[in-house]
């Protein structure tokens, strides 16, 4: 599983094109992509690796790292 975050909803978007487009391959199975629309929180399903892709924000709301007894990282900026 890989967390990642995005400043606004259109970086969100914005990598998650970019992370489907590099992971396509030819005769493998689809990548498929949920959340894309409004890109407060993208969950990429690319088979073995899940991929989580949050505005600031949402990855703070449902910290996901509490589930592996981790930390949040740190905001550069408060949250609004």
């Amino acid at each position: 599983m890989v967390i990642a975050s995005g400043r606004s909803a259109r970086q969100v978007t914005a990598l998650a094109e970019r992370l489907i487009a590099a992971l396509h391959q030819p005769g493998k199975p689809r990548v498929v992509a949920e959340g894309m629309r409004h890109g407060d929180w993208v969950l990429i399903d690319a088979g073995d690796v899940i991929v989580h892709l949050f505005r600031p924000e949402v990855r703070h709301f449902y910290n996901l790292e509490k589930m592996w007894g981790a930390s949040l990282p740190e905001l550069s900026e408060p949250l609004r």
